[in-house]
């Protein structure tokens, strides 16, 4: 359950010293050649995964869209693809096909004690929002291939961050199923980040973005 940068990083160091009693002439540059890829956004973690891969997804009743939101399944699909998809697109972006993951990452990341670094690979993801059910109803889904989380060591020791843990029942590591609070943790992720593209994207779409910053900030 946890992270495991450091088991990692251990396990390394005791195999470089080994292998530097084998080959006495080898130089060691570093225990880290940047391939991990550790706090950057990189292909091989985007097609890859690193951590845990998360895909979540919801349907959204087009009478919600309409009550809630103030807007129509087809503006939430046009926004989507022109924004998330184009946009990114054009922009040259590595994994960040989303209106602001980033910013519910980095929340939760801080909120339960992870290494808010890691926010840079952790957020990347794909947002695509499709009409489902004759077009009537909307259907959203974020993949996010590389969430790096943990529930014990680190951060997670910390009493505020301990007490969301608590809260999310996924404080320390699992007894009965090992690793199991870590991916309930990393699923929170995921759903948080689906809840709050829901909020950005039906803002935008309504053209309400703006008003919002204004009187909340």
């Amino acid at each position: 359950d946890a992270m495991g940068m450091n088991m990692a990083t251990k396990g390394v160091d005791k195999v470089l010293k080994d292998l530097k009693g084998v080959f006495p002439d080898m130089d060691i540059v570093s225990i880290s050649g940047n391939y991990c890829a550790d706090k950057k956004a990189t292909a091989i973690n985007w097609i890859q995964g690193r951590g845990k891969s998360v895909v979540c997804e919801a349907v959204i009743k087009e009478e919600v869209v309409s009550q809630v939101f103030k807007t129509t399944v087809a503006s939430f699909v046009e926004l989507n693809t022109l924004k998330n998809l184009t946009g990114s697109a054009i922009a040259g972006s590595l994994g960040g096909f989303n209106a602001h993951a980033s910013n519910i990452v980095t929340a939760v990341f801080i909120a339960t004690g992870q290494d808010p670094a890691q926010n840079v690979e952790s957020s990347q993801c794909i947002t695509l929002i499709e009409a489902v059910n004759g077009g009537r109803d909307l259907h959203i889904s974020v993949t996010m291939p590389c969430i790096e989380v943990g529930t014990t060591g680190g951060g997670t020791k910390l009493a505020s961050q301990a007490a969301c843990l608590t809260l999310l029942g996924f404080k320390g590591p699992n007894e009965v199923s090992p690793g199991a609070n870590a991916q309930g943790l990393a699923r929170v992720v995921a759903g948080a980040v689906l809840a709050g593209e829901l909020s950005l994207m039906g803002a935008q779409a309504k053209g309400e973005l703006l008003k919002s910053h204004m009187k909340y900030n």
